[in-house]
This record gives C-alpha cells, structure tokens and sequence, in this order.
C-alpha cells in the first residue's frame, strides 16, 4: 500500500524534453547548451520556459546537472558583476518555439511533442 501511494505521488512526464534550434542554425551538443544556459558562453541565445512552467526545473536538472537554487545563484553572482543577463524567460513551449525559429542564433527547449517543422530538434534530454 505504501510503494502505491510513493509512486502515485512522483511526477511523471508523459513528454520528452528537446533541445530546438532555428532550422538554419547548427547542432549544440549538451555541454554546450549547459554553458549557455549557465552563462558560461554566449554564442547562442537561450530561451527558457517561465520559471512557473512544469519543464523549467526539469529542464535545468537534465540540461545542467543543477536544481533551480542553483541555477539561479550563479545568474545572481553573473548579473551581480555585470557580466551578463539571465535567459529571456517565455510564456510556454509556443512561445519559445516562435522565438527559437525568428532567431538562428537563439536555442531553447520545449517538450517533443510540440515540435513542428518551424524549428529543428539539436537534443534529447533524458
């Protein structure tokens, strides 16, 4: 009874994350979409998910290896020494998808199944 109730309480993703880039735009490889997402690089633009999106943190933990305090105590100290700003955060997966197709520099992530031909898929996350 209690393993039951243990799982039913763990989220579940019925959806994979995906890495996108502009269709124009060359393939990014993990280590490079977690140092643009950690600030660590700025060759491409990233574009996050709003911080309230259910993939944000998930995003974050496969992408990077970090949680969210994490994460967002390295953008504190970036910011703080005026060394760059945060991702530009989006609405929802649309949003990101719009926003990664009208840029060949930008990246960002939404779930596989929102994926169209206006964006490329450059990564699986798991």
């Amino acid at each position: 009874m209690l393993i039951v109730f243990a799982l039913g309480v763990a989220p579940v993703r019925a959806d994979e994350l995906v890495v996108i880039v502009n269709s124009a735009a060359a393939g990014v490889n993990k280590e490079q979409v977690s140092d643009v997402y950690l600030g660590r690089s700025n060759g491409l633009t990233p574009i996050d998910q709003a911080a309230t999106s259910p993939i944000y943190a998930e995003f974050y933990k496969k992408a990077t290896g970090r949680d969210i305090a994490q994460v967002r105590a390295i953008w504190s100290k970036i910011i703080f020494t005026g060394r760059g700003l945060p991702p530009k955060q989006m609405a929802d997966s649309t949003a990101v998808k719009k926003a990664v197709a009208a840029n060949p520099k930008a990246v960002g992530y939404i779930e596989k199944s929102a994926v169209d031909g206006s964006v490329r898929v450059a990564l699986t996350l798991n």
